[in-house]
């Protein structure tokens, strides 16, 4: 009996080669970097990474030197080096395998670029106040599910003027879709992001009070987050929150740059419009969607309101992008929550276990009313909240901080810490409450750091059944509070409730 040799099968002979196969597995050559940057390189090499910070370099990485008014990136090319850098970008000659340039910011900015160009990618670009990462990471899953593993996003909230262009630096020329997070705390930011990506669609998640004290007011938040719009390509997809009353301003943005607009939520004329969500057990919805020429079912793992309506704009970017509908409601019903930004532990109490809902991250007047919905909808015997200070919102700190109250209270809250100079008028402001609904009195205990939080929940204690949700700016820290109670069990005995 003859063997058929499986290299000359008809079949095998006649299987299509699309352009991407033949464009090169490594990320990055010698060769293309030297062409993209103008640079020089001393020896051969192939790179399988790019990285700015020495301390997150793997094996096969190029590092980039970058050069800041505090610190000088050169100083770490040792290190770099140690941890398996191939090679790395400088603007002056070294004792390692390098490619020399003239400024290693701008060669950046030239690896993004190159990276971009080279790349039949659809790309994405995400901005908005509130839910950014969130949203970029289901749109991420959605088309990564798709197209088998081909698509790319901007890791963690790598969304600055450094973030952007290194997230594009590391997008595989064999890419199908990339997806790209832009964020802002000052004017004039977003168009530059823009710029760089150059995306095909560009979503506008929501606009809420977030950075306003560099702003000045909501209205100008609009208008710089819609510069997202500017850097759309010719006949790109604008996708902006219908339920927003700075819907119109954000269309007439879209408009002058001459974009499709699509528009998503709850609204009536919305073109991805929520039709029906069903609360699943456990957390999530069943959400029933209609698309104008058609209507969808899925289900959306993530809990909270907020995520239903997260879901359509998500449903909006993939369909624009181009990418499966079907795929998409797989990949939302298997979404877990992201570290800091609602990720779900059960965590060991003395009895039991009880939740915790981890939105360390980040915060701002419009996610923490989004979360504390989400917390009130929690299964629990009792539900306490660690809340950290919101910060950058300047003259409206206080207002904004005691407005938290009702909110806190329609949650069913029963134990408040709060953490935070700012959060004092939080404090003050349930300080007057003597009750909430039905009689229930929300405690609370105000604390200066999140290692005094730390010890106020385990005076409090924990008992089995509780739902613990933290929150706060990155900046105060409480994503320490966050480890010790995911590594330790919590001092103290459970009170009861």
């Amino acid at each position: 009996m003859n063997a058929t040799n499986p290299l000359t099968h008809p079949l095998l002979r006649a299987w299509p080669v699309a352009p991407r196969d033949t464009l090169p597995l490594a990320l990055w050559t010698s060769a293309e970097i030297a062409a993209a940057t103008g640079g020089t390189a001393s020896h051969d090499f192939q790179a399988s990474g790019v990285e700015m910070d020495s301390r997150d370099v793997k094996a096969g990485d190029l590092f980039v030197a970058l050069k800041g008014e505090a610190m000088d990136g050169h100083k770490f090319i040792p290190q770099a080096s140690e941890k398996g850098a191939v090679s790395v970008i400088v603007d002056r000659p070294v004792d390692y395998p390098h490619v020399l340039v003239e400024d290693t910011t701008q060669a950046l900015h030239d690896l993004a670029h190159f990276a971009r160009e080279r790349s039949h990618a659809t790309r994405i670009g995400i901005t908005g106040s509130v839910g950014k990462t969130g949203v970029k990471e289901a749109i991420f899953a959605c088309l990564d599910r798709a197209s088998r593993g081909a698509a790319h996003r901007s890791v963690r909230s790598y969304n600055n003027h450094v973030g952007v262009p290194l997230s594009l630096a590391r997008m595989p020329a064999r890419a199908k879709f990339g997806v790209f997070e832009m964020g802002m705390n000052h004017e004039g930011e977003i168009a530059p992001l823009a710029a760089h990506v150059r995306p095909h669609v560009a979503l506008i998640t929501t606009i809420a009070p977030a950075h306003i004290e560099n702003l000045g007011s909501l209205e100008a938040i609009a208008d710089e987050k819609a510069r997202i719009f500017t850097g759309l390509l010719p006949g790109g997809t604008a996708i902006i929150p219908a339920d927003s009353e700075w819907v119109e301003r954000l269309i007439g943005h879209a408009k002058g740059c001459g974009a499709e607009i699509v528009t998503f939520g709850r609204s009536a004329d919305a073109d991805v419009r929520l039709l029906d969500a069903i609360p699943a057990r456990g957390g999530g919805a069943l959400v029933t969607a209609d698309l104008g020429d058609r209507r969808i079912c899925y289900h959306v793992a993530e809990p909270g309101e907020h995520w239903i309506v997260n879901s359509l704009g998500v449903m909006a970017a993939v369909r624009a992008a181009g990418g499966d509908l079907a795929s998409a409601g797989l990949a939302l019903a298997e979404m877990g929550g992201l570290k800091g930004r609602g990720a779900r532990h059960r965590i060991a109490v003395p009895g039991g276990e009880a939740l915790l809902i981890d939105e360390s991250y980040n915060a701002n007047p419009a996610s923490m009313r989004a979360t504390l919905k989400a917390l009130a909808a929690s299964d629990a015997t009792r539900r306490l909240a660690v809340l950290g200070s919101m910060k950058e919102l300047g003259d409206f700190s206080d207002p904004f901080h005691r407005q938290l109250a009702e909110p806190l209270i329609e949650a069913g809250v029963t134990h408040a810490i709060l953490v935070g100079e700012e959060m004092r008028a939080l404090a003050e402001e349930l300080g007057k409450l003597s009750a909430g609904p039905l009689g229930k009195v929300t405690t609370f205990a105000h604390c200066g750091t999140p290692a005094e939080a730390i010890a106020a929940l385990g005076q409090f204690g924990l008992a089995p059944g509780d739902a613990v949700l933290v929150k706060g700016s990155n900046s105060v820290g409480l994503g320490r509070l966050v480890s010790h109670l995911t590594e330790h069990a919590p001092a103290g005995t459970a009170a009861g409730g």
